[in-house]
């Protein structure tokens, strides 16, 4: 079981907008390597180099790129990494999560809407990037609790509060990145179990189910 840091809370204020001006390279590379429009409905492929989130099925959308890049940068994932990708959605997360993890990493994509995970699997397929896969969410299950721990975990739905279910999937010095109640959270712990939380930036996401 993980357990929060004594006195640890949000980190209040614009932190996002610093850590924008830093350099991420590997991120660059990931999405330069992962063009959005690979992962989006026929209708709305001309609209992917728009920093808008975009229709997919069922309600749901394709993140737009700066919130996708910023999750990305906070989360950090190193080559050979374990990623969980809740909310896999049209796949593309999952592919960029891919990249940053190399073949020597596993990335598994859970989407709970079943006309998704049909869409993101061709995609993913597509991108021929074989570790990493897409399957159905189990329903009342959060995350893949069955395949911790996960160096990384990526969560594109808004949760009402920081979902400890995820938390103590993590390995040690392992990062979550999820948004909670209109802020994007950053949970990392330490090597010795202890769970550190700061917050950066606002957003919204469909609702955590």
């Amino acid at each position: 079981m993980v357990r929060p840091a004594q006195g640890s809370g949000e980190t209040v204020g614009m932190t996002g907008d610093q850590h924008s001006r830093e350099a991420h390279p590997a991120v660059d590379e990931a999405f330069a390597a992962t063009p959005r429009q690979d992962y989006l409905p026929d209708a709305v492929r001309h609209l992917a180099h728009h920093d808008l989130p975009l229709p997919l099925a069922r309600g749901m959308t394709n993140s737009q790129p700066s919130t996708v890049r910023d999750m990305l940068e906070h989360l950090q994932v190193p080559a050979g990494a374990r990623v969980l990708d809740v909310g896999s959605g049209s796949g593309w997360s999952t592919a960029l999560l891919a990249h940053l993890c190399g073949p020597k990493g596993r990335v598994l994509g859970l989407e709970i809407e079943p006309e998704l995970v049909a869409f993101g699997t061709r995609n993913l397929a597509a991108s021929c990037r074989d570790w990493a896969r897409i399957e159905a969410a189990t329903p009342g299950v959060l995350g893949a609790p069955d395949r911790a721990p996960f160096d990384r975990i990526l969560v594109s739905a808004m949760a009402t509060d920081v979902p400890t279910d995820l938390v103590n999937q993590l390995a040690p010095c392992g990062v979550l990145v999820v948004p909670v109640k209109g802020r994007m959270v950053r949970i990392h712990v330490d090597d010795a179990g202890t769970a550190h939380r700061r917050a950066f930036g606002f957003y919204r996401f469909v609702p955590l189910r």
